[in-house]
């Protein structure tokens, strides 16, 4: 039942952005971690159920990752990020909407690593953002994938420390992305 909404956000995603086309990619099992050195403690999370999309024709990308995926080493951090900072009661899911324009760098039928550019809205905690962020994506024998690694500061998507451990945690977590996509028919 906790996995309906998602399924159908899935498939309106899928609908609105992608329509029926040969030139799109998908994965349901894309990672993003997430990592946060600090004085009393290093943060580091990953979420292996990751949906996104990617339009090779458009240049179009979109994400979407639901809050509670997160998983920590320690199950009170987790609770703490969960009930405390994200507030995934709130705030489900975190997603992405955005385009590659220079899409055209990228030969999906020869391979290679090409680097690009990504810009869009990153929506997490009830504020969205626009970002840019430098990003790579790899043709290997016919398979994508695609990588990304970018800072986001907690202050910019009103993520709020609370002023007992302020002083020990970082302003800022480090975000990795990593998708392997199907060919989407």
């Amino acid at each position: 039942m906790k996995k309906l909404p998602l399924l159908i956000a899935t498939t309106l995603i899928s609908v609105c952005l992608f329509g029926q086309s040969q030139n799109k990619w998908f994965t349901r099992t894309g990672q993003i971690s997430f990592f946060s050195a600090t004085t009393a403690e290093n943060i580091d999370a990953k979420n292996n159920e990751v949906f996104s999309l990617i339009d090779q024709s458009k240049g179009d990308l979109a994400f979407q990752v639901l809050v509670t995926g997160f998983k920590f080493k320690k199950s009170l951090m987790e609770e703490h990020f969960n009930e405390n900072y994200m507030e995934s009661t709130k705030f489900p899911k975190a997603t992405f909407k955005g385009n590659i324009p220079d899409i055209s760098k990228v030969n999906f039928k020869d391979n290679g690593n090409y680097p690009v550019e990504v810009i869009g809205d990153l929506t997490m905690h009830g504020v969205t953002n626009k970002i840019k962020v430098p990003a790579t994506i790899i043709v290997t024998n016919g398979k994508v994938s695609a990588s990304t690694k970018f800072t986001v500061k907690l202050a910019d998507y009103d993520i709020k420390v609370p002023s007992l451990v302020a002083k020990q945690l970082s302003e800022t977590v480090d975000v990795s992305v990593v998708c392997n996509y199907d060919p989407y028919n």
